[in-house]
């Protein structure tokens, strides 16, 4: 089924990747967070950005307890991005939260430009990555879902000029029409997701008793090039974000040990609930899995929240207390401050070198944990022996007569 062009939906969900647009990024600052996270979310918001082919030139930034209810933010700093957008004839605005339809209605008025917010951003961004049928299901689900509570503002043209009896225009009634029909597609697309899920029940059932390892992380973390590593596929992989959506499942032996190895979407900060709802297929594979498999970025500043973000979306779609081993790549790419006499009372975690990084995770003991380069493949060898040792283990439970630990 094909990713949603109707007609109720080329106004707000299609972005041409083909030719990059200008935009601004929005962001409120609550209070007792500090600048580098603000600085990392923004980070974050431009490169989810660039990968839908949009370019920012700049950003704007308000500290408030918490978002304007009408604008987002207040009328001052809206002014200030309104003379911006005016003066460089911007076409996009994005926005870090998602916005509620009375906030977009009353931006789009002021601003005259096309207002996106980050859920719209990532569900056209997954639109644009989904390749099979299922994946393009699952997203044009989502999509619906989003766009249900939003259709009264792609209706505006048509909207009555004034009440009363005998006044009612056919804006009213086509908003009705197109609620009707996107709650007759939502419905069929679930009824449809529903046999999708049966028959990926039947497979994975079909898949035996054989140890199954899930591959968990930060969206661009390098699951996907891991995977092609230690399975010798060719699973799409990319430098940016949901290079993969699909779930994809490869059968690896490490010496006599065979075990499943699956690659799933990966996570990150705010995914909406529509999609977590409707991927809920997908991430079976990490609810049925034997051991998770987190790949942490370790040369992102912020990787720490990455890692909690994904513990907490692990902790949402209900895996709890399952086997963890944590692989921290792209060793290769990190890099740390020296600290100088003079800045002994001002270490932050970008004075933290590799090597106490190393220290204080080892002493973690609940969950074991290796750093490697998936593309310089460093540490594979011992990342095969701790995979080795892990699978057998288990199966080993499974199989008591073939214990390969012996």
């Amino acid at each position: 089924m094909r990713v949603v062009k109707a007609r109720i939906l080329c106004k707000k969900m299609d972005i041409n990747e083909e030719k990059t647009i200008d935009c601004i990024v929005v962001c409120v600052i609550p209070q007792g967070v500090s600048e580098r996270i603000i600085t990392d979310y923004l980070d974050e918001l431009e490169f989810l950005a660039m990968t839908a082919g949009l370019r920012s030139v700049r950003r704007f930034t308000q500290k408030l307890e918490s978002p304007n209810s009408r604008t987002y933010v207040g009328s001052g700093k809206l002014e200030e991005i309104n003379n911006y957008v005016k003066e460089n004839e911007i076409k996009f605005a994005l926005f870090d939260d998602e916005l509620s339809p009375a906030q977009i209605r009353n931006l789009e008025k002021v601003m005259g430009c096309e207002i996106m917010d980050r859920t719209h951003l990532i569900l056209d961004i997954f639109a644009t990555r989904a390749k099979t049928a299922y994946a393009k299901t699952q997203v044009e689900l989502a999509q619906y879902q989003y766009l249900l509570p939003r259709l009264t503002g792609m209706w505006t043209h048509l909207e009555r000029q004034r009440g009363g009896i005998g006044m009612r225009g056919p804006g009213e009634s086509q908003i009705e029409t197109d609620r009707r029909i996107v709650l007759d597609k939502i419905a069929l697309l679930k009824e449809h997701l529903k046999k999708i899920d049966r028959q990926m029940v039947i497979q994975r059932r079909e898949r035996g008793k054989l140890v199954r390892i899930a591959l968990v992380g930060y969206t661009n973390a390098g699951k996907s090039t891991l995977m092609n590593l230690l399975s010798k596929s060719e699973v799409f992989a990319e430098n940016k974000l949901f290079a993969t959506l699909d779930t994809t499942v490869r059968k690896v032996v490490i010496d006599n040990v065979p075990f499943l190895l699956s690659d799933t979407v990966g996570f990150i900060r705010k995914l909406p609930t529509e999609l977590v709802e409707s991927f809920k297929s997908t991430l079976d594979e990490v609810r049925e899995a034997d051991i998770l498999m987190h790949v942490v970025d370790i040369s992102h500043p912020c990787y720490e929240d990455q890692i909690k973000v994904v513990n907490k979306t692990l902790e949402d779609i209900g895996v709890k207390n399952k086997p963890m081993f944590i692989v921290f790549n792209k060793i290769d790419l990190y890099t740390h401050k020296e600290v100088s006499e003079y800045e002994i009372g001002e270490i932050g975690p970008e004075h933290t070198s590799l090597e106490q990084i190393k220290e204080k995770w080892a002493n973690e003991q609940n969950n074991p944990c290796i750093f490697i380069s998936a593309a310089q493949k460093t540490n594979i060898e011992k990342l095969r022996a701790n995979l080795y040792r892990m699978a057998a283990q288990i199966h080993a439970g499974k199989f008591p007569f073939n214990n390969f630990l012996y």
